[in-house]
């Protein structure tokens, strides 16, 4: 999940409308229950919570560089550390970037209390994996509508293509943060923090494992 890029503002989270979803504490329990003979339902359930858990942490942890920074304090998620990163599983998330491991323990115990009391639009982040995801997949899908619609003439196919491009670079943004809202993340209401540890990952990269645990 969620990758490094360029730095962007919250309005790419203006898709996120607590009007149109009110999570309720007891979703995922209740869904876990009832579809209890799906296989892998649970660890399904549990990665889109440990999603949501990441963006909140790298969004406190933003916060806070930044008012260190500025001499401020503030809770605007206009600012973005775009030297931390994150990469979500279901035993929990990967961190990346220069933070003090107690420091982060706290973070992430702030993350999950905010997020988990009402401020959902920390579920969303404009650098996460699934903006790119969704641009992938617009400029392919508008590519193959303009090479099926479009002349077949080299120059109308390249405009067609840039076309597919530019668009779907507008749209991705919105969609991508959409599509975070509804498919690829879940208010953590069921998670606990079991755990902060400095670690190398697989590729021998230095980082945090931040390990946590289901609860009902």
């Amino acid at each position: 999940m969620a990758a490094f890029a360029s730095e962007k503002n919250s309005e790419s989270l203006s898709f996120w409308n607590p009007e149109l979803l009110h999570p309720s504490q007891s979703q995922d329990t209740d869904l876990l229950k009832q579809l209890s003979f799906i296989p892998a339902l649970k660890e399904l359930l549990m990665l889109r919570q440990v999603h949501a858990l990441e963006h909140a942490t790298v969004w406190v942890l933003s916060e806070s560089s930044h008012s260190v920074n500025a001499g401020t304090v503030s809770r605007s998620l206009s600012t973005d550390n775009e030297l931390l990163g994150g990469m979500s599983t279901d035993q929990g998330f990967y961190l990346y970037g220069q933070v003090d491991t107690v420091y982060l323990r706290w973070s992430v115990h702030q993350a999950l209390q905010r997020i988990t009391e009402g401020e959902w639009n920390l579920a969303v982040h404009p650098r996460c994996g699934t903006n790119l995801s969704v641009n992938m997949l617009l400029t392919a899908g508008l590519a193959l509508g303009i090479h099926l619609l479009l002349p077949k003439g080299p120059i109308e196919q390249l405009l067609g293509l840039g076309l597919a491009a530019t668009t779907a670079a507008h749209l991705a943004p919105d969609l991508g943060s959409v599509a975070q809202q509804y498919v690829t993340t879940a208010i953590p209401f069921n998670l606990a923090i079991a755990g902060v540890t400095a670690i190398r990952d697989d590729w021998g990269r230095p980082a945090h494992f931040v390990r946590v645990s289901w609860i009902e």
